[in-house]
């Protein structure tokens, strides 16, 4: 499989079109951004680590029966995927209060949600990728109903295989965002990738945050924490 020319190019990864119809080479880069690209960094090594960290967790919610657009990973740093129509939404699923949704609710940080909390974002740069609901979604005619239903029930299940996995690793997890795309049968599948980046993974014995909030926060031992990570994850 070659690489023939670059069809995006994001804050955290590159994507490459392939001589292979309908399969894609993902690149995953160490750029790292926060505040909506308004603080720029590099985190070394962080390219190889979600590469390898996504390619696991979508070999595990494999076998749980979740499809992913992951084919292989080819070398430390690329993955092919499927090549999807991208719904152009973030899901975002909540299991304890932090970052926005602790100060948008007043909760302090680290408090348990009663019920696990599914957010959308609507995927669109120049609005800051905002907050929408339902309503919103059918209006802007980004996904319809039966859609939003399967999305829900995917996320709500990878919450829960997630969840189990990473407390036998002494992890908690406190939310996370997906990405989904459309197959060429129309069919919702997972995409993007689960890592430190679209993670909060805090140590359930000290709470030490091992995830991307470490550079949002200048809170230094960012790679550190990538690589603990890491680490117990494929232990």
């Amino acid at each position: 499989m070659e690489k023939t020319k670059v069809l995006y190019e994001g804050k955290a990864k590159i994507m490459y079109e392939t001589d292979e119809p309908g399969k894609l080479i993902v690149y995953f880069k160490d750029d790292a951004t926060a505040g909506n690209g308004a603080k720029k960094g590099t985190i070394e090594g962080k390219g190889s680590i979600n590469n390898e960290m996504s390619a696991f967790f979508f070999k595990m919610l494999k076998d749980h029966g979740i499809n992913s657009h992951f084919v292989e990973k080819i070398n430390d740093r690329e993955m092919v995927v499927k090549s999807l129509d991208m719904i152009a939404l973030e899901v975002i699923v909540r299991n304890v209060a932090a970052g926005s949704l602790a100060k948008r609710l007043g909760f302090p940080e680290g408090t348990p949600l009663k019920t696990p909390v599914l957010e959308y974002c609507y995927k669109n740069d120049e609005l800051g990728d905002p907050i929408v609901n339902r309503y919103h979604i059918m209006v802007l005619d980004v996904a319809s109903v039966n859609e939003l239903d399967e999305i829900e029930h995917i996320s709500f299940s990878v919450n829960q295989i997630l969840s189990n996995f990473l407390r036998s690793k002494n992890i908690n997890l406190i939310d996370f965002k997906l990405e989904f795309g459309r197959d060429e049968n129309g069919k919702i599948v997972l995409a993007d990738e689960i890592s430190p980046d679209n993670c909060r993974f805090w140590d359930i014995t000290t709470n030490e945050k091992l995830d991307k909030d470490r550079f949002r926060r200048d809170m230094g031992g960012v790679e550190e924490a990538y690589q603990e990570m890491l680490k117990r994850v494929t232990a």
